[in-house]
Order: C-alpha cells, then structure tokens, then sequence
C-alpha cells in the first residue's frame, strides 16, 4: 500500500493545491493513505524566525487548516523543529513511499528542501514538489538578456504573457474511515521528535495579549480567504484604481495576508476576478499589484539576502543612522508619536491591527529613511514583527524601494512629504482622526499644515514634530549627493 506524505509551510488551503491533490489522486487510485504534516521551522540554518503578529495568524490559520483536512478525511500532524530531523522520522514512521510538497523561494528554505528531496530519494521515497504561492517559478520568466528581471514593467509584460491555468478544486473527502486509519498511533506519537499540538507551538501571546485589535480585524483561515476574494471581485474592485490610495476608503482588496499564508493561491485570485469582471483599469490596476508580489519574489529568488543587503551596492557605504544612534527618534516612528499626522495615523494603525495601508506604508518609511535619516533595516524589522502580511520577499523589496537602494527603486530625491500625500489622499483628514484621537479637534486643513510648535490649544496632547520637514528633506539629498561622490571617486 502506497502511503502519501504532504508537506505544509505557507500553503495552508485545499483549493489549488497541487500537492494535496497529487496526493489524494494518486491514494485513490491505488487504495493508498494520505497524511499531512505542517512543519514549523524557525532552527535551520538562516531561516529567519517569525514576526509576533505573523504567529498570531498562523496559529488561527492552522486551526482553520486542521478542520478543512479533517473534512477531507485527512489528519494534520504538528511538528516543530528542524525539517531534516522531524519530517524523516515521521516519514519512517509511518512508512512513507511518497513525499510530496509545493516549492518555496527563499534560499534557506530552498536548501532545506533540497536536502529533503536527496534523504528521500536516499530511502527510496518518491519526493514531488510543485508550484508554491506564486503564478510562476522565477527561473520560468526571464529577460533576453541578463540573469533576472531588475524593473517591474518589462517583467509584468512578460509574466501576463504566460498561460495562466484554472486554478484546481479541492480534492474529493477521502471519508470517515481514512481520517480515523491515519491517526498516528500511540506507540509512533510518542517516539516521534518534534511532535507537538497547535497550540504546543505557543504561538499566541499571553502577557500581555495585545492581539485584541487583530482578533478585530481579521479572521485568518482559507474560508475567510475565498469570501474575501469573492466580495472584492464581485463588489470592490469597480472603484479600486481610484480608491486604492485613500485610506480612510474600504478599495483594495484585503487579501495580502491571506496570500501571505498560502490560504489562496494568486492563480486562483486572478481567475476569480477575470471570471467576475470584464477588463478595465480597475482590474488591470490590481492584477499589477499581485504581479508586483511576484516581482518581490523573482528579486529575492536571485538576491537571496535583500533583507539584509542594499540591492544597489553603490548603498552599502550610505551613512544611515542605526537604531542606538537615533534611539528616541526611532521609538516615536514606531509608537506614532512623531508630530506628523499622516505617519502616526499609519503606525498606530500597524501596531493595532497588524496592518497599514499601502498608501501610508510608503509615506512612513519615506519618512523613517529621508527624513529621519535611519537606516531603513530597522523600519523593515519593524514591520516583520507587527505585520500579519509580512513575508520574506515583499517586505524588504518595498523598504528598499522607498529607501532608494532597491531594483526599480523610487529615485532618492522622490521623497514623499507627509503633509501634502494626507491633503492629497486623506483631504478630510478621516483616516488621521480614526487612528490619532488627540487630533479630532483640529481642522483637516490645519491637519495638512506643518506646525513646528505643535497644533496648540487644538490638541494640546500631540506632540511637536521630531523635524522640520523641509529642511530634513534638504540634509537628506545633501548627504546622499555627498555619498554619491564619495562612491564615484572610487570606481
């Protein structure tokens, strides 16, 4: 009897799942059993630990999984540590003759799997591995010339040139009697490393718990997914090009972290919304947005340490401040006390719900980095702990676009004033007044004005800005003109 093995990471869906559906395919045929295994590995070598908000979802995302594989006829079995030392004992301990996972991106995570798929083929288990979380590898699409893609729009053109299939079904429930076979026994669980429950993984925070204003705004699993997706590309997506930028605005699509998680595959996004709506700018505008997703992934597929490392390397020498020099500086970007409504509207926004704007997310970084002058390493760890959307690829790739030091990065001297981006994007000052109470009393216009003093007897309570604006944004392009000589002069 043939037994079936599939590998969850960032995958946690049975809709368009190949894996799962090779999987099940191939048990039924032969009479064969399926089990499902998700492994949290935060110890091998250079993987990077998850933020505190991305386990928070996580933890509400398995729950969700567990059931969905359960009405499959399926158990999920929770392991934590190294993947090389967990998944072998649980393959031999169940006799596995097939391995089967989708492919992940980052190189850690690569090499990982890599030395899984030599284990197997060295004990005899057929190991398959499929398309992940993206609408194509990154080695498919490729330039005429050079190695990868280093600008979004040529790369878009490409990528929208490729077939994209229809996205699989869930596979048919293997039934009561699978689910009640593929228990481990008591005699394996017991002798099996790393073995723990969901709630083993001890992923929620408990003192405090400051998950209330998530617990609000999300509700993490593949089920919420595929509602979410339904309702924007049914009802949402008509005014998305326009809405898109203006936060107080219900226009984007509120996918990303479902994405993030693999709880809905972006092949299965963009058939739902090509279905649903006839091409317009909207969805044109849209579609770009999950195609500059897989952008961020193609660069950190070929770049494996952006999270740490200026794409750009005539950045590395540029003169940052580190966190321990601009200490009180860097705590008021993160707590949203900087005198600047629009960026502490956005970091209060963050801290409470795990999220910002994208709008606003490009506004606080410019500001952390430009105007602040701090080394955009420090907002891009930020973001890693408190965003639900956080992921290896996205994350540093925006930083370092609005840092200037990214592929197809926005030209230094593009530095966003956040008082003229609120007047632009948020006129009646709604979104500032959500997120910063102090604020309700002052005039939306008074809102977009620099006050070096502070707003006064308006709001008494909010604090004077950390800089003045214009003449921040001026030391930032002389330092950088600076920088550029000093880079010129030693080529």
């Amino acid at each position: 009897m043939t037994t079936h093995l599939v590998l969850f990471r960032d995958d946690l869906r049975v809709y368009d799942h190949e894996a799962l559906h090779a999987a099940v395919a191939a048990a039924r045929q032969t009479g064969g059993r399926v089990y499902a295994a998700y492994v949290l590995d935060e110890e091998s070598e250079e993987v990077r630990p998850l933020g505190r908000a991305v386990k928070w979802w996580l933890h509400h995302s398995l729950t969700s999984h567990s059931q969905a594989l359960k009405e499959l006829g399926i158990n999920l079995v929770i392991l934590r540590g190294k993947t090389l030392d967990t998944v072998p004992a649980l393959a031999s301990h169940i006799g596995a003759t097939h391995l089967h996972y989708s492919r992940r991106y980052a190189l850690p995570e690569r090499t990982v799997d890599t030395a899984l798929k030599d284990w197997a083929h060295a004990h005899t288990i057929e190991a398959h591995s499929y398309t992940g979380f993206l609408l194509h590898e990154p080695w498919v699409v490729k330039p005429a010339s050079g190695d990868f893609y280093k600008v979004f729009t040529p790369f878009w053109k490409a990528l929208s040139a490729q077939d994209f299939p229809a996205p699989l079904p869930a596979p048919h429930p293997l039934g009561e009697e699978h689910l009640a076979a593929s228990v481990l026994p008591e005699s394996v669980a017991s002798n099996l490393p790393g073995l723990t429950t969901i709630d083993g993984l001890t992923l929620l925070p408990t003192r405090p718990d400051w998950t209330v204003g998530l617990k609000e705004r999300w509700t993490p699993g593949e089920t919420s997914a595929l509602k979410t997706c339904r309702t924007f590309v049914e009802s949402t997506v008509h005014r998305y090009d326009e809405g898109r930028d203006r936060p107080s605005q219900k226009a984007t699509s509120n996918l990303s972290p479902h994405l993030r998680f693999g709880e809905i595959s972006p092949r299965y996004v963009l058939h739902a919304l090509h279905t649903a709506q006839e091409p317009t700018a909207n969805t044109a505008s849209f579609a770009s947005e999950i195609g500059w997703r897989e952008f961020c992934w193609h660069l950190t597929f070929h770049n494996p340490n952006l999270h740490n490392t200026e794409f750009r390397s005539e950045w590395q020498s540029f003169p940052w401040l580190t966190g321990n020099q601009a200490p009180q500086e860097l705590t008021a970007w993160q707590k949203g006390l900087t005198g600047v409504p629009l960026v502490d509207a956005g970091m209060r926004e963050l801290w409470e719900t795990g999220h910002m704007h994208n709008r606003v997310r490009m506004v606080v970084a410019s500001y952390l980095t430009k105007n602040l002058l701090i080394n955009w390493r420090e907002g891009e760890r930020w973001f890693w702990d408190t965003l639900v959307d956080a992921d290896t690829a996205s994350n540093p790739c925006n930083w370092q676009w609005v840092a200037g030091c990214g592929a197809d990065a926005a030209p230094y001297f593009r530095i966003f004033n956040p008082l003229l981006q609120g007047k632009k994007f948020d006129a009646s000052a709604l979104y500032i007044k959500r997120w910063v109470p102090e604020l309700v009393g002052a005039d939306a216009r008074t809102l977009h004005t620099e006050h070096p003093k502070g707003f006064g007897f308006s709001a008494p309570d909010y604090p004077v800005p950390l800089v003045d604006l214009k003449a921040s944004r001026q030391e930032a392009l002389d330092i950088y003109k600076t920088s550029r000589r000093d880079v010129l002069s030693k080529s």
